[in-house]
């Protein structure tokens, strides 16, 4: 697996896969991950709603320092 991804983070793919993520209901593995992704994901209780909810804050957020959004 580690060959596989290059020995990068399956989610960022720039720091080094140093965490075997797993799924906490299966306990399937699923990929190897950096440790800021590995507890990003833990943080966020592997919510997709709540992660895709986080992304659009940071793109929101981006395009107000751009200039070219609304308020928050």
């Amino acid at each position: 697996m580690l060959a596989e991804q290059g020995g990068l983070c399956a989610i960022c793919v720039k720091a080094p896969a140093e965490h075997v993520d797993h799924c906490h209901e299966t306990g399937r593995v699923r990929a190897l991950l950096c440790s800021n992704c590995n507890g990003g994901l833990g943080q966020f209780k592997d919510d997709p709603v709540v992660l895709r909810a986080a992304a659009e804050y940071v793109l929101r957020y981006r395009a107000l320092q751009a200039g070219e959004g609304a308020a928050l």
